[in-house]
């Protein structure tokens, strides 16, 4: 949501795992997707089901993600489809890139970290806090 005033001049569709986010911020244009993990296989399952009829019937020119499992599924799939990708790796991983971080960085146009000692050449830009 911290980039959402930046992307106010695009068309844009949020992908969301909680489904009170739109209400407590105001979104119309969003999209509930299962939350899952490494540990929830069928739950995977599920959400890379949801994610892929999202992202076929949008077609989007461009993913930005900032993680978690969900978020890997939709730039993963938006790749396949052709869009160009984005990862911003969070500010929760402060030690080392999340493993779904790890996953982007060899399906993202762009990866980035908010954290300069983690980021490889170009791939720092600051931080959103």
């Amino acid at each position: 949501m911290l980039l959402r005033s930046t992307l106010e001049q695009f068309d844009v569709l949020f992908a969301t795992t909680d489904p009170d986010l739109a209400a407590h911020e105001g979104l119309n244009n969003f999209r509930v997707l299962k939350d899952a993990n490494r540990d929830q296989p069928l739950d995977c399952l599920r959400c890379v089901g949801q994610a892929f009829a999202m992202m076929r019937e949008v077609r989007p020119d461009v993913v930005i993600s900032t993680g978690a499992l969900p978020g890997l599924v939709c730039l993963i799939v938006g790749r396949l489809l052709g869009a160009r990708t984005i990862w911003l790796d969070s500010m929760a991983n402060s030690e080392t890139p999340s493993m779904s971080g790890r996953l982007a960085r060899r399906f993202s146009t762009l990866w980035l970290t908010q954290w300069e000692h983690l980021a490889r050449p170009g791939e720092y830009a600051g931080s959103l806090l």
